[in-house]
């Protein structure tokens, strides 16, 4: 009886799993495996966040196979590999495809090898609607804008249905070949820190298949109907909070645009942000430098300031700007940040601090659950003006403006900065503007129990304006 290598990386489900699907269809044996090669991701290895996430969903995976998932530590994936095919007779090794430039070029030089020492070696595409080269302009090139970009999907027939896939009853390699092959024990992948500082991100998310099927379904019973209106309010968090399953591929983006287009309520403003999603998975498989060089050519020579003072109160949520030190701290509890705050929060790094998008990119990397390399990329370069479809540089949030707007009452700031509960509505986004008096009242001491402003938002807003002249 034939048996296959089904290679689990961030497709970490059975359901809609094109490569266990096929492999399934053409061999009676499956041996499930995951292989742990964070450096070959370098300079993007996973972050702290995103190794947390990423051991419960590997446990979570691994009961779905009934403890039939072979967990391998690999210096490099493809030996590991080559020696795991000799070792089980393996006639093949199926996997689904991943766009980043590292991924890339490792599972380009993996096939080659595969085949080349007789083994079939086939690749799916379970993370995306469309691969990156099925979708190009009258030109025949990649989008750069957005909006032809998504027409372009939506002309094409979205959604894709989900793969169906075969019940794996019976087929999983036998228990006394598995325990020959020797795996490792989750534990020994060292994906979960000593320290617990993750308590808050593990009362906030369940890292599950099951958890995110029920926040699917939640979401499209409920929170669906609000979204359009209440997206940009960070309070009311009717926002999907899908990413970080979408990401290690708990869901599968066909498995969500169908389940929408199913769904009683409309959900066409939902369905833009899986758009939104694949834009970026096509960018960074077309520019793939777009990591960390901008695409923009003219910001090569932008005078971004070196700061790790100011850089450390923005990570550490002490800016003195309200709405901006509520997302920071929301990040470091949660994991996640509401994506309204994330720009207010990007642009006052970028606009107001001079501080490189590189530096915000990589915090938010190892800060955040959903950290996934294409849309950090994308959010970053176009909150700081320089990527694809970018908003322009003098285009610079308030976060005074911003708070009043989207939190008017001060609900999400008071939660997120407990200094500031006692002051009154019209204060609180701009504390440094309150009478002594108010002050005093609240219990705030500026300087003291909370920062004074790093900057002044008007003069630093001219500064970065400045700064943009000299270059454009």
């Amino acid at each position: 009886m034939s048996l296959a290598i089904v290679w689990f990386r961030r497709d970490l489900r059975l359901a809609d799993n094109p490569a266990l699907a096929a492999a399934l269809a053409d061999h009676q044996r499956i041996l499930p495996v995951y292989l742990h090669a964070p450096g070959e991701e370098a300079p993007w290895s996973p972050g702290a966040a995103s190794k947390w996430w990423l051991h419960h969903a590997l446990a979570d995976l691994n009961r779905q196979l009934g403890g039939r998932l072979l967990l391998l530590p690999a210096a490099d994936s493809v030996t590991t590999l080559v020696h795991l095919v000799e070792r089980s007779s393996a006639a093949a090794v199926y996997w689904n495809r991943l766009y980043e430039p590292a991924v890339v070029a490792r599972d380009t030089r993996g096939k080659q090898v595969l085949r080349d020492s007789g083994v079939a070696a086939r690749s799916f595409n379970a993370a995306l609607l469309f691969e990156p080269w099925e979708v190009s302009n009258k030109q025949g090139s990649p989008f750069r804008v957005f909006t032809p970009f998504w027409k372009n999907l939506q002309a094409s027939g979205v959604p894709r249905q989900p793969v169906v896939v075969p019940d794996l009853g019976g087929r999983l390699i036998g228990e006394r070949a598995f325990a020959r092959l020797a795996g490792a024990d989750l534990e020994e992948l060292g994906l979960v820190p000593a320290i617990p500082w993750y308590t808050g991100i593990a009362r906030a998310w369940q890292p599950t298949r099951a958890a995110a099927e029920a926040r699917l379904e939640e979401f499209l019973a409920s929170d669906v109907r609000r979204y359009a209106g209440g997206r940009d309010l960070p309070a009311k968090d009717q926002v999907s909070r899908l990413s970080p399953y979408l990401h290690f591929g708990q869901l599968g983006p066909r498995e969500v645009t169908a389940a929408c287009h199913a769904a009683k309520d409309p959900a066409a403003e939902f369905l833009r942000e899986i758009g939104w999603r694949e834009f970026a998975h096509h960018l960074l498989y077309h520019f793939p430098n777009t990591t960390d060089s901008p695409m923009d050519g003219r910001f090569d020579a932008f005078p971004w300031r070196e700061d790790e003072s100011d850089l450390g109160a923005w990570q550490r949520g002490e800016t003195g700007i309200p709405m901006v030190d509520a997302g920071m701290r929301q990040l470091w509890a949660s994991g996640w940040m509401h994506n309204r705050v994330r720009m207010i929060a990007a642009s006052f790094l970028t606009k107001n601090l001079l501080l490189s998008w590189r530096s915000g990119a990589r915090w938010f990397w190892d800060t955040l659950v959903d950290a996934d390399l294409a849309s950090n990329s994308l959010g970053w370069q176009w909150t700081a003006g320089c990527g694809a479809d970018a908003a322009p540089y003098f285009r610079v949030f308030n976060p005074v403006l911003q708070g009043e707007k989207f939190d008017p009452r001060g609900v999400y700031v008071r939660h997120w900065v407990p200094q500031l509960s006692r002051l009154p509505d019209k204060w609180v986004h701009q504390p440094w503007a309150a009478p002594a008096e108010v002050l005093a009242g609240a219990g705030l001491s500026l300087g003291a129990n909370y920062p004074q402003p790093l900057v002044d938002l008007k003069a630093s807003r001219l500064r970065a304006l400045d700064a943009w002249g000299r270059v454009k």
